[in-house]
């Protein structure tokens, strides 16, 4: 409980409420005729109407599902929001949203991103007739200075992925608003709903790769959307069901009881993250380390004006060149080397070669995204094994280092 305490210390205070209702919201065991406390997982893809056109409340599962309502209903309540749909990815999220613009519409994106919407806008919006500006949306002058009047969509990480740079969600919104028709949306994969809630901070759309944190058991690949404006949320519906990727029911009741252990997972994540973060600042074969919950994080402040605490997400530069970033991810153990993130598991990976392999060369060397630069998502593990295992990778990565007492 103090190292808790130790590590939320200066950030806003929790969510209230936040653990209660994660548990209990949209799971009334009275909607069940047999009173199941786990709400069960509804695979059937038809329901019966008790006329023509008189349904109970599902009709057909692509337009919605008990399962999946479920889900929805406690997101938005950890969302603080009014509405949250589900979609079969995150990536499918995406799309869903980018189909509320129309040909000629500009997209202005932060321009260090997940890579898949990166290839996404390059290479599949812009064949729609979309038009998508990458901007460094830390910088609010230069977000102000890219809207123009076909400008419909401001599209924002925080922190970003994978140099963890935090932008001022509620700064953003202050900007974006000044122009008629232009939605914020804010992809909140890495946070979770427990530690930021960006419609509060006025952004208009909050959206989840739900695969990472949201789950957080590396068995789900799920999308999800929350918004509070009825409107959108319609149109939002409607592209939905017409667009039809959905979730399966087993995947929604997955992802339900993800949630019921979000608030402890991510408490941990946080208290390893820290701990993890500060031993390699302290190492003379590290660079640097990129922890927005480290003192030396240009957005430190930021992030504590905006945010309860910070997730398992690092990124640090290897001293050398690439043979040593591989000889160091090919020696874990314990961390897996492969790509996503957010799971009880730990994670390494090499971002210029994995995950982010299709954003341009040297738009990815303008980043930062180097050779030496390595992405580590720190999971549940105790923490001491976690560093044990970093040490021995770069012992073998720097095997004539010889350590000073």
């Amino acid at each position: 409980m103090e190292k808790a305490k130790e590590n939320s210390r200066g950030f806003l205070p929790p969510f209230r409420h936040f653990a209660t209702q994660a548990i209990h919201v949209g799971q009334e065991p009275e909607q069940w005729k047999s009173m199941a406390v786990v709400p069960p997982i509804s695979l059937s893809t038809t329901f019966k109407q008790r006329a023509p056109g008189e349904h109970c409340g599902f009709e057909y599962s692509r337009c919605g599902n008990p399962t999946r309502d479920c889900l929805e209903k406690a997101v938005a309540a950890l969302d603080g929001a009014k509405y949250c749909l589900a979609y079969a990815s995150g990536l499918a999220a995406t799309l869903n949203i980018v189909h509320l613009l129309k040909a000629g519409d500009t997209i202005i994106c932060t321009d260090d991103v997940y890579g898949g919407t990166n290839r996404y806008f390059r290479r599949i919006a812009s064949e729609l007739g979309l038009k998508t500006v990458f901007v460094d949306c830390t910088k609010l002058e230069c977000l102000e200075a890219a809207i123009t009047p076909e400008t419909k969509l401001v599209w924002i990480e925080t922190p970003t992925n994978p140099m963890m740079k935090v932008i001022d969600i509620q700064g953003c919104a202050d900007i974006v608003h000044k122009h008629k028709g232009v939605l914020l949306a804010v992809d909140n994969t890495f946070m979770s709903a427990y530690f930021q809630r960006p419609l509060s901070l006025g952004a208009d759309i909050c959206m989840y790769s739900a695969t990472k944190y949201m789950n957080g058991h590396s068995d789900v690949v799920m999308g999800l959307v929350s918004v509070n404006n009825s409107d959108l949320y319609e149109r939002l519906k409607f592209l939905q069901y017409a667009l039809g990727a959905v979730p399966s029911p087993f995947d929604a009741y997955l992802c339900n009881r993800g949630l019921k252990t979000l608030p402890i997972r991510m408490k941990q994540h946080f208290h390893n993250a820290l701990v993890i973060a500060r031993y390699l600042e302290s190492d003379p074969r590290v660079e640097k380390v990129i922890f927005p919950g480290l003192t030396s994080h240009p957005q430190y402040e930021l992030i504590k004006r905006q945010s309860t605490g910070c997730p398992g997400m690092i990124s640090f530069y290897i001293k050398g060149n690439l043979e040593c970033a591989t000889t160091f991810l090919k020696n874990l153990k314990l961390f897996a080397l492969a790509e996503s993130l957010g799971g009880y598991e730990s994670l390494a990976e090499h971002p210029a070669i994995m995950t982010h392999a299709s954003v341009p060369k040297e738009e990815r060397e303008a980043l930062g995204i180097s050779d030496t630069l390595i992405r580590m998502s720190i999971g549940l593990e105790d923490c001491e094994d976690l560093l044990e295992d970093l040490d021995q990778a770069l012992k073998a990565a720097f095997p004539d280092h010889k350590v000073r007492n």
